[in-house]
């Protein structure tokens, strides 16, 4: 070996500084043993190949320099890395994280290869002062230091595998910090005295991503190979170096790739966040089970991530398009707005009635700015979304896609709304029907009644009803009643059972009569073995009060709180009505005073729940022995707000109670 060979060892820690004092170690070395010729390119490929170990990979490493008078060896050791064996050199991929050090050691290197031992890995390569020919497979078998242990190389694969970066440890950098890293790497290399990454995007607009240095001096400015429409330069000035243009192209494609990886990161991360936004807004319109509320959400989904403003236009029973709602971010210009429109509703008509579908956007009228959709459910045409653009410009492709969506979401949620609503007050109408319009106005006698559905069923009519009668004679019919099952045929059988017992009253038959001609008419008409529990009574008035003679078929007893707060649970069991052919009832007599009332209720008030404990007739009592003696609507009104605040959940079944209070 010559005698001015020199040779320098350290390991560094992992520390984004490292690098730097590799670099330092090459130029000690190289300024020592004279080959300045080669210090452009060493400080580049060592730069490379220490950030891969400390910056990226996240290890420890050791740099040996060896410098003799021909040639300069630089040894990057991995203390981290197992031992890989194989035949064939292959360069990775361009685009392989980790893999653009071994780009530069290829092309830049005379000779370079890989050795494993019991310490780590480790990557070498060789500088030579004279000729700098292409790496073959001899250079990288008899180039080695003499000290070095047996040389082996990789397949692609295990390439690959060995500078893949961990991504549980690697310390992601953003674009400019990465654009930043590649041209200080490149101004290294060609000893510019400034690098700048310039682009220009769709919109035409110039931007400088990363830039360092001081420029002074001619520039010179290199292409970037991004994808159409945007465009992007490399700008060097004051190149000092003659062999500048391989590794400038490279620098240039490392670059490129860069920017088109963040652009597509940005792209991911704005399209999650736009399914996160559908998401939410869909779980809105779920949750918005009224037509109106429906109706005057859905404007304000679009406001003001995707508009200055945004409107709803619906048809209405005539088929006229009507503006339903609107707002904008500014709430001075609403009444502006809605008045520009209405001037346009008729525009839109005529363009709704030459599409039928979601999704196609309509003509904008003259002065219209923004994005507007036909919304349609099952063939069916509701009306428009309108939304203004926003305050940067128009909408852009993805946001038009997005607008599209969400109006195909609210289309399906309008109608679905609207469907809802009407069954809702045909059933609110069918149960109010089943109820008396008015209870008896009576001297000496007071009446109150409460009505609770189960929200469970609020496109259902329940089974529970109550009802009251004048009789001639100064004598009163009163019934309250559960029919088992909810919906259409419940509500039939329940208008039987009203109906029924009211002509039998009218026409005087005793209520055990009554009650057999009932279960006979139930038995007759129905085949879905429905069934009927009631609470019936007929009072007279009395000098002193009321007289009751109380028939119980299957129901719960009715509560009797006298005046001075002592009370009684009244009746006698029966049997409930539509069950058996034969019905026996055994009515009992009751004799109340001024002040005392009797309380009638469904099983939805002893049945409601919280948790495993139900309200029962117990707290039937509590609720109301301190309020004897009260009218009749208060108590009814107490008794029910007690059941609602038993629990928070909803009711689960109709709750329905009757006061007849003794005022004489």
């Amino acid at each position: 070996m010559s005698s001015r060979e020199t040779t320098r060892r350290i390991q560094l820690p992992v520390d984004d500084r490292s690098p730097a004092v590799a670099r330092a170690l090459v130029r000690e070395v190289m300024t020592e043993t004279g080959h300045l010729d080669l210090l452009d390119e060493a400080l580049l490929l060592t730069t490379e190949l220490a950030t891969n170990g400390v910056v990226h990979a996240r290890t420890d490493v050791g740099i040996t320099v060896s410098a003799d008078d021909v040639s300069v060896t630089v040894r990057v050791t991995d203390f981290r890395s197992g031992g890989l064996t194989t035949d064939d050199p292959v360069l990775p991929d361009i685009s392989a994280e980790g893999g653009r050090g071994l780009l530069l050691v290829d092309r830049f290197a005379s000779a370079w290869g890989t050795t494993h031992d019991k310490a780590g890995k480790s990557i070498w390569f060789r500088l030579d002062s004279e000729a700098r020919p292409s790496p073959t497979a001899e250079d990288h078998s008899d180039a080695l230091p003499d000290t070095a242990p047996e040389v082996t190389t990789l397949d692609a694969a295990q390439l690959a595998a060995l500078f893949t970066v961990d991504p549980h440890t690697q310390r992601r950098l953003d674009l400019n910090e990465t654009l930043e890293e590649l041209i200080q790497r490149l101004g290294e290399a060609t000893g510019a005295r400034s690098v700048r990454v310039e682009v220009t995007s769709r919109d035409s607009s110039q931007q400088v991503l990363a830039s360092v240095g001081v420029a002074r001096g001619e520039s010179t400015a290199f292409p970037l190979p991004l994808t159409p429409p945007e465009e992007g330069r490399i700008v060097l000035t004051g190149i000092r170096s003659t062999n500048s243009a391989a590794v400038i192209a490279l620098a240039a494609e490392r670059c490129a790739l860069a920017i088109e990886i963040d652009r597509l990161r940005e792209q991911e991360r704005q399209r999650s966040g736009w399914l996160t936004f559908l998401a939410g807004s869909s779980e809105l319109l779920a949750h918005s089970l009224d037509d109106k509320l429906t109706a005057a959400l859905i404007p304000q989904l679009f406001v003001p991530r995707l508009g200055q403003w945004a409107a709803l236009y619906t048809v209405d029973a005539n088929g006229d398009l009507v503006l339903t709602n609107s707002v904008h971010v500014d709430e001075g210009q609403v009444e502006e707005l809605d008045s520009r429109l209405r001037k346009a509703a008729s525009d839109f008509s005529v363009s709704m009635e030459r599409t039928s579908f979601t999704g196609l956007e309509l003509p904008a009228p003259r002065g219209f700015n923004g994005t507007a959709i036909p919304l349609t459910a099952r063939l069916k045409p509701l009306g428009v979304l309108a939304v203004g653009y926003p305050a940067r410009g128009q909408h852009t492709p993805a946001e038009r896609d997005i607008i599209t969506d969400l109006a195909k979401r609210s289309s399906l949620a309008l109608e679905n709304a609207r469907v809802l609503s009407e069954r809702t007050r045909i059933a609110h109408e069918l149960q109010t029907a089943l109820m008396p319009r008015n209870l008896p106005e009576l001297e000496g006698v007071s009446f109150a009644a409460e009505y609770l559905p189960a929200v469970a069923f609020g496109t259902e009519v329940g089974g529970d009803f109550y009802d009251a009668m004048s009789l001639d004679d100064n004598r009163l019919w009163i019934a309250i009643g559960d029919v088992c099952g909810k919906g259409a045929r419940a509500a039939a059988l329940t208008g039987v059972v009203r109906d029924v017992l009211r002509v039998m009253a009218q026409d005087g038959s005793p209520l055990p009569h009554a009650l057999q001609l009932l279960n006979n008419t139930l038995l007759d008409k129905q085949d879905d073995n429905r069934y009927a529990t009631l609470a019936s009574a007929f009072a007279r008035r009395t000098s002193p009060g009321l007289s009751l003679s109380v028939s119980l078929s299957g129901h719960d007893h009715p509560l009797l709180l006298r005046a001075d707060g002592t009370h009684e649970w009244i009746g006698c069991s029966g049997t409930a009505i539509g069950l058996l052919p034969d019905v026996k009832v055994k009515p009992v007599d009751v004799e109340m005073s001024k002040g005392d009332s009797l309380i009638l209720y469904t099983d939805g008030v002893t049945e409601r729940r919280n948790g495993r404990t139900m309200f029962g007739g117990e707290s039937i009592v509590s609720v109301l022995e301190n309020r004897a003696g009260s009218p009749a609507q208060d108590l009814a009104s107490t008794l029910v707000e007690a059941v609602k605040d038993y629990s928070t959940d909803p009711p689960r079944d109709d709750i329905a109670i009757l006061v007849i209070r003794c005022d004489a």
